[in-house]
């Protein structure tokens, strides 16, 4: 177990250290408060220092957001192409968190936070972490996360291919971009060759929220079996389907990526960046050399029925960053046995799109979100 160690009124204290992104802990930690400075808090986070805040936690977000601005303060680097810019981008990202992540509270034993005006984290802390057992030292950006995810699980995302809420977890991708869901909710589904018309099963891989097996069960087929390697994605999933009264249509099962038996349909919406991700959320979008994209291409052939199709949904935001050629995608595809019956394109609807303060507005904008209907040559 990591620690943290510190000193309070002349007395060395000590926490157990957690962090989701596996960064190790601090070895100085001071002791940090209202009187402190954002130059000085600056400086110290550069050098290495976490800060452990025991002031207002209003102030502590203040200090946060300062913080933030001094980063900012040095413009983005741009590299002489897209895919020397993406890796400047997220190293720029990359220094950011770690400098942010250097300001900490500590939630004592039952996940409390013993700030002045501080908000109850405890259930959000509870639905992130497990029950509660001892005092934690979490860096402020990590728990606001954290609240932030409650109120999401809370609220649910709207989504209109449902007419209905999704309730994310806490490290699971939220259904926010809802180009991939309306591919699922409008794309003709096949059909199962010798077999009784409408009596019809799929597959959901990496399923996260849940959300494309409801909307398979909500389009009418009969048994949808919905997976992930994720114990949080598959928990989040079970929560969604049984808040959805689809219990006894849509089956959540794992972790693997692909159950046993076959579908007419096998739906995949895998991370579309080939790179590494930095927190359990972002498993979401990057995995580093599509290890996913590729496991599922080799799987495929085999666990579909006669007539059956694996749907997959991709976006070329790789292609535009250089990060995977364009021909490499259909060469893997033909290598896997598998030929392209169709491919439905949809442009993306999000902010970052058009935002062309960022240095990657070209690739974002240029981003094409394709549902691809695969089948057995």
């Amino acid at each position: 177990m990591s620690t943290i160690d510190w000193t309070e009124t002349n007395i060395p204290r000590s926490a157990r250290w957690h962090s989701e992104s596996a960064t190790p802990p601090p070895r100085r930690v001071v002791r940090a408060d209202d009187r402190m400075k954002a130059d000085t808090a600056y400086r110290l986070a550069c050098e290495g220092t976490a800060l452990l805040w025991r002031g207002d936690f209003h102030n502590a977000r203040r200090l946060l957001e300062a913080m933030g601005r001094r980063i900012a303060r040095k413009p983005p680097l741009r590299g002489d192409g897209p895919a020397e810019s993406f890796h400047l981008h997220r190293r720029a990202r990359g220094h950011r968190a770690r400098v942010l992540g250097r300001l900490l509270v500590l939630l004592e034993a039952d996940y409390r936070l013993d700030l002045r005006r501080a908000p109850e984290v405890r259930q959000a802390c509870t639905e992130a972490y497990g029950p509660p057992s001892a005092p934690m030292a979490v860096s402020l950006t990590e728990l606001l996360g954290v609240i932030g995810a409650h109120q999401w699980r809370t609220k649910g995302v709207a989504v209109p291919a449902l007419g209905a809420r999704i309730h994310p977890h806490y490290g699971v991708f939220s259904p926010v971009r809802g180009e991939y869901v309306d591919l699922v909710a409008h794309a003709p589904l096949p059909t199962p060759a010798g077999r009784r018309a409408g009596r019809r099963t799929a597959f959901d891989l990496g399923t996260g929220t849940g959300v494309l097996a409801a909307v398979l069960a909500r389009r009418g087929i009969d048994h949808v079996v919905a997976t992930d390697i994720s114990p949080r994605a598959l928990a989040c999933a079970r929560d969604n389907i049984r808040r959805l009264h689809l219990t006894g249509r849509v089956d959540v099962v794992g972790p693997a990526l692909f159950p046993d038996g076959r579908a007419d349909l096998v739906v995949c919406n895998p991370p579309w960046i080939p790179a590494r991700p930095t927190s359990a959320v972002e498993q979401g979008v990057y995995d580093p050399g599509g290890s996913m994209l590729r496991d599922f291409l080799a799987g495929l052939g085999a666990r579909l029925e006669p007539g059956g199709e694996g749907w997959l949904i991709l976006s070329d935001l790789a292609e535009h960053l250089g990060l995977r050629t364009r021909g490499e995608l259909p060469a893997a595809i033909e290598a896997a046995g598998l030929h392209v019956v169709d491919k439905i394109d949809t442009r993306p609807r999000h902010p970052r799109a058009r935002d062309t303060a960022d240095p990657l507005h070209a690739a974002r904008a240029a981003e094409v979100t394709s549902l691809w209907r695969l089948a057995r040559s």
